[in-house]
């Protein structure tokens, strides 16, 4: 009788821990954590096809983006959607595209991980024209720009479209790693 009462008391505590275990995850999974699968080429070399990575979706909300971060927002033309891209240009500089470089109040761009690429003069926005981003938005590319629908064709993401910043892959598990 103790033997039967002992094993309702540790099933009972097991399925306990579950349901606490549940909750703790999909609250930090709603709050901090996001969940991404990649669909098209347009992060490509960075991201490819149906990789899947994680996001963190609090940082924006403690400090402010950063030239260079991938990041993950819902676009302004198609807010049902989440895109991912490069941010290029902060609230308030002047952006142009011109002969596959990218100037920033004049000044071409030195981050490494923007230059090393060509971008393509395509779109209405900061191609052969220099537009200043507006406050609170921003100007984002692909890194595949000739495959890319990004800020050269749409214009500005609001910062309340921001959901957070690419921060790991992790699947495919060859391609495991944080994202630069």
């Amino acid at each position: 009788m103790e033997k039967k009462r002992n094993l309702k008391i540790e099933a009972f505590n097991w399925f306990k821990s579950l349901f606490w275990t549940i909750i703790i995850v999909l609250f930090i999974r709603t709050f901090f954590v996001g969940n991404f699968k990649i669909p098209t080429t347009s992060m490509v070399p960075t991201l490819k096809v149906g990789d899947r990575l994680l996001s963190n979706n609090i940082i924006y909300k403690i400090r402010s983006p950063k030239r260079g971060e991938v990041i993950i927002f819902r676009p302004p033309h198609d807010p049902k959607r989440d895109f991912v891209k490069r941010l290029i240009g902060l609230p308030g500089e002047k952006v142009i595209i011109k002969e596959g470089k990218i100037y920033i109040n004049g000044k071409e761009i030195k981050d490494p991980k923007i230059n090393c690429r060509y971008y393509y003069s395509i779109g209405i926005y900061g191609v052969g024209e220099e537009v200043e981003v507006p406050e609170n938005s921003y100007y984002v590319l692909g890194d595949n720009s000739i495959n890319s629908s990004d800020s050269r064709e749409w214009g500005f993401v609001p910062k309340k479209n921001l959901i957070g910043k690419a921060l790991f892959i992790y699947w495919p598990p060859w391609r495991m790693g944080f994202i630069k």
